[in-house]
């Protein structure tokens, strides 16, 4: 099992429910956002003691990602910790794991990604769930750095249209089990 790559990241995160994805894609043309594109993802999220952890695969592709991450359940811009390992045979990882975790939910979405002004923006069509956005902001790890990155998340919501009453607290892990 050959490792693609490996990092720690901060950032500063928002989930939201939209109705209209068609409106958002209109105003980030005009924001002229660079559009990086649209995929199949597969999460599925493992029990573990603390913090989330989730095996992404990409659909067309034969890497995968073990994704563990800290983060509060709060709604708004919050500060997520997030550690990824990538690996080459996502078949060899999924088996690994499933024998030595148990499985909590998978979550299957299409995810269109955009960048605007250092976030990536992502519209989510999420089976069972409906349709969502999310922007994560790379940041470093000081007070001053991540309130600038909440204050470009807020003024971001503002350009999109995003209502704060629409925010979400927890992973699409945590909505579907609760729907569910």
């Amino acid at each position: 099992m050959r490792r693609l790559a490996e990092k720690e990241t901060h950032l500063v995160e928002l989930k939201a429910k939209v109705d209209d994805l068609d409106r958002v894609r209109r105003k980030l043309k005009e924001l002229n956002a660079e559009y990086v594109g649209t995929f199949t993802q597969k999460d599925t999220y493992y029990a573990v003691p603390q913090g989330r952890l989730k095996l992404r695969e990409t659909g067309g592709e034969e890497k995968a990602q073990l994704v563990y991450y800290e983060r509060p359940d709060l709604k708004g811009p919050k500060t997520s910790r997030v550690f990824i390992l990538e690996i080459k045979r996502q078949d060899f990882l999924r088996a690994f794991i499933e024998k030595t975790l148990e499985k909590k939910v998978v979550v299957e979405k299409q995810r269109e990604i955009y960048r605007y002004q250092g976030t990536q923006i992502h519209l989510d069509t999420v089976k069972e769930l409906g349709t969502y956005i999310e922007f994560e902001k790379p940041t470093e790890n000081t007070s001053k750095a991540i309130s600038q990155a909440r204050r470009d998340l807020e003024k971001l919501m503002s350009l999109l249209g995003v209502k704060k009453e629409n925010l979400q607290t927890g992973s699409y892990s945590d909505i579907i089990q609760k729907t569910g």
